[in-house]
């Protein structure tokens, strides 16, 4: 009986014995691997930092050249979208929202009609709330303007708010309107602006016509920047 015993007992240590080898080495293979990855990480990490540094160059080179080119335009256009700003003042917004849209041709264009089939277009304009505050514009400076800042370039109408694009509809590039949008039209209950949800908005919008150098090199600058986007948020990810 107690050699049985011993024999059973020896077994069981062997057994033992193989199991703490297995697991021994699982924990140096999962050590390793551990090791390897982190070195791969910081090796990847490391590569995209260089990638990143080379694109932000390149972002911000472009980015002087589109401010230049909207420098040139702003001179072409700020005296025409500043002669109206006598109109940025205090409405009643009950009034703007039984009204209805509407809109008011302040300066009439000379170029393409703005159509359902215009697909994308550039303008500049300002945003104000009924207590008369500026919530957005393309002044450089809502109170004491000097410049235009670079132009709002639209690329899809439908992801504006539908008071603008339908209050855009018919103006010809060049013209200056002031388009009165209800509430349900502007933001409505989704976004609070001009102090609370709900509210009615008014714009000036003066839609404009731009070179092809201009749209080509407005192009250049999202891609590099959607580019530069991607790249952080590769190394953000990395969590180097």
């Amino acid at each position: 009986m107690q050699e049985k015993e011993l024999k059973t007992s020896l077994g069981q240590r062997i057994v033992i014995g193989v199991i703490a080898v297995l697991l021994l080495s699982s924990t140096i293979a999962i050590y390793a691997l551990i090791v390897l990855n982190g070195e791969k990480n910081k090796q990847t990490s490391s590569t995209k930092k260089e990638e990143l540094a080379v694109v932000t160059k390149e972002l911000s080179a472009k980015q002087d050249e589109l401010k230049s080119a909207s420098d040139k335009m702003s001179k072409q256009y700020f005296d025409t979208l500043a002669s109206f700003r006598n109109k940025i003042k205090a409405y009643n917004g009950t009034s703007v929202e039984d009204a209805g849209l509407k809109t008011f041709d302040l300066k009439n264009g000379t170029g393409a009609e703005i159509t359902d089939k215009t697909t994308s277009y550039y303008a500049y304009y300002v945003g104000w709330c009924a207590n008369e505050s500026v919530f957005d514009s393309s002044f450089d400076d809502a109170k004491n303007p000097k410049s235009l800042k670079e132009p709002l370039a639209v690329t899809n109408p439908n992801s504006l708010i539908a008071g603008w694009s339908e209050g855009i509809k018919g103006m010809r590039f060049g013209g200056v309107r002031e388009i009165d949008i209800p509430s349900p039209l502007a933001y409505g209950s989704e976004r609070e602006i001009c102090g609370s949800k709900n509210s009615p908005l008014k714009f000036l919008v003066l839609p404009i016509e731009v070179s092809e150098d201009y749209k080509k090199l407005s192009t250049e600058y999202n891609q590099i920047y959607v580019k530069y986007r991607k790249l952080q948020s590769e190394i953000n990810s990395i969590g180097a």
